[in-house]
């Protein structure tokens, strides 16, 4: 298993790793490339205004993050087109399909960009230009590649024109539509063609040759190379699979009705999910994802291993069906556990009505690799997910548990996420976010912020206020918005409108949202009387902010109403994402 992942801030620890690889392998798989060419790729990422075009950097990397290959792709606005520079495999790895999905997903990055195709160069599979024929039988292979994506050279042109005399193999100019265009008009391709040798090999292509070049594309429109390897052209087989990409990824904990607790009046009940999840599948805007396993170290980036260990322990001991209430709390030492692990469960735990049971443990834990799955998928460029889990998780802070809350799926989300960029937490259930705040209070890496009924009649009652800001380096990095009893759809929007503006301003790589149904008219749990409209207009205003979002279930407990509520919020979230999306890159209106 492996994932790509785009380069979005190369200054990142784990990135500055990841490109320094990347510049191994290009000067060893490239010796002829210049290694002041090679020492600049940092810059093209962040500077498209001096090179004139937007870099994208992608990473296959397997689970523990070994690079297994990359490439590089360049998007010109001013021409609306693509160049993919490079595409490698680390030396030493054989492919195992890491070259297609590389190149597979450099086709979506095209069309996501509304680009008119994929141009690059390949070596020729003419005896005449290829002297060796050790490589002719390499480039035979690589074209080959490229043909089952319908991708083929340009012909009668003089792009294959060495350089200088010694040059040995002068590489075809190929095209990519993407599966929707074989057709190049003759105007365009002479600027594209122009374009590409000013702006990627002005540095070793003279004025001269670039306009010999330019002026021997006659055809028009132009022609691509007959197809040479493939039997037959199938133009739906070229296609992307950007429209099923483009659909909200959606995870389900599976393993959550083990966690089913029979008291009376005990709300956070196995019936959540189906009847959220009967909704959603009517839509047709989620595609259905598959649980991974992740290892436990990840949890333990944000929770306390004395509590996991715990919790794991004090759940395999208990009997089938029985419940375990923490009793006795620590008020006047709480530095000393005590021994005897049911008395031990007020030392974990913040109330008296959140059980332990045989079972909290394996829910809770499949709710994480739920988790990690859906942060692994937005870090393979979905742009947005949803984990349909309980327990819900966002009370559990570092040492303890409490509100039907064990492990916080958002804060470790988050911890995992923030290797990558930085990561913004916007907690919109009807309780405070107690858990991400407590944990992250002194960081300033990642944004927290919660909307919430305030903590003079809402759970947890002790936490929530507006003058908890953080402290330490995380001062100012966290925020609360404690809201009246009573409140309208309208006043809600204000406050998220306010909360929307600090997270842009803090410029994130991933939004994260803590999403609680518990808002609604009606939840046994909350005050307010959110409607099926409200909640399509919040969708609707968080999915304008046009970051990578993962959204979390957390509460909500009235069954009748859950799943039309979901329904309404993520029909807006999809609505606003496609709309914005449809947006490209900032021109760069200075390049002639």
């Amino acid at each position: 298993m492996f994932r790509i992942r785009k380069i979005s801030n190369p200054y990142l620890e784990s990135n500055l790793r990841a490109i320094q690889r990347v510049k191994t392998i290009l000067s060893d798989q490239f010796p002829d490339l210049w290694s002041d060419k090679i020492e600049i790729l940092d810059e093209q990422l962040i500077n498209p205004l001096k090179f004139k075009y937007h870099s994208t950097l992608l990473l296959a990397e397997n689970i523990n993050e070994t690079m297994l290959g990359f490439a590089l792709c360049k998007y010109m606005p001013d021409l609306d087109f693509c160049y993919l520079d490079y595409i490698a495999t680390s030396p030493g790895r054989t492919s195992s399909g890491v070259g297609g999905a590389l190149y597979q997903r450099v086709r979506e990055e095209s069309e996501a960009l509304g680009s008119i195709g994929l141009f690059f160069e390949c070596l020729p599979d003419d005896p005449a230009l290829c002297k060796y024929p050790q490589h002719l039988e390499q480039n035979k292979k690589r074209l080959a590649f490229y043909e089952r994506f319908g991708a083929r050279p340009i012909t009668n042109t003089l792009y294959e024109t060495p350089v200088k005399p010694n040059d040995d193999s002068p590489p075809y100019l190929v095209f990519d539509g993407l599966g929707i265009t074989d057709s190049l008009p003759n105007k365009l391709t002479k600027k594209i063609v122009r374009a590409i040798l000013k702006r990627i090999y002005g540095d070793y292509c003279s004025e001269e040759y670039i306009r010999m070049v330019v002026s021997s594309i006659k055809d028009d429109p132009v022609r691509l190379r007959p197809f040479r390897y493939i039997t037959r052209e199938r133009k739906r087989e070229f296609k992307t699979h950007l429209s099923e990409k483009n659909k909200l990824f959606w995870i389900i904990n599976d393993a959550h009705s083990i966690h089913n607790i029979h008291q009376k009046g005990y709300v956070e009940s196995p019936v959540r999910i189906p009847v959220i999840r009967d909704e959603l599948e009517k839509t047709g805007i989620f595609r259905l994802g598959k649980v991974r396993e992740f290892p436990e170290k990840h949890i333990l980036k944000v929770h306390d291993k004395g509590y996991v260990q715990y919790f794991k322990k004090v759940c395999s001991n208990l009997s089938e069906g029985k419940s375990l209430y923490p009793y006795v709390f620590p008020i006047r030492n709480s530095a000393r556990p005590p021994v005897e692990l049911s008395v031990r469960a007020g030392y974990y735990c913040i109330d008296s009505f959140t059980p332990l049971n045989k079972n909290a443990y394996l829910a809770a834990r499949a709710g994480v690799n739920c988790t990690l799955t859906a942060a692994n998928e937005i870090l393979s460029g979905t742009r947005a997910a949803y984990v349909l889990t309980r327990p819900p998780g966002h009370h559990a802070e570092r040492f303890v548990f409490g509100g039907f809350c064990y492990f916080n799926n958002n804060a470790i989300a988050a911890a995992f996420l923030s290797r990558y960029g930085r990561v913004a937490i916007l907690d919109i259930d009807y309780h405070h976010g107690n858990g991400q705040q407590q944990i992250f209070y002194s960081r300033d890496d990642i944004l927290t912020i919660s909307i919430h009924g305030h903590p003079s009649f809402a759970y947890p009652y002790f936490s929530g206020f507006t003058e908890e800001k953080g402290e330490d380096a995380g001062y100012g990095y966290n925020f609360n918005y404690p809201l009246k009893e009573i409140i309208s759809g309208e006043e809600y929007r204000k406050v998220l409108h306010t909360a929307l503006i600090k997270i842009k301003k803090f410029r994130p790589s991933f939004l994260i949202v803590a999403f609680g149904l518990d808002t609604a008219k009606g939840d046994p749990t909350g005050t307010w009387k959110l409607s099926a409209a409200d909640f399509e207009k919040n969708g609707n205003i968080i999915g304008e902010i046009n970051i990578p979002t993962l959204v979390i279930q957390e509460g909500g407990y009235k069954t009748q109403t859950l799943g039309t509520n979901a329904k309404a919020f993520f029909e807006g979230l999809f609505r606003s994402w496609n709309s914005v999306n449809e947006i490209k890159p900032v021109p760069l209106w200075h390049i002639n």
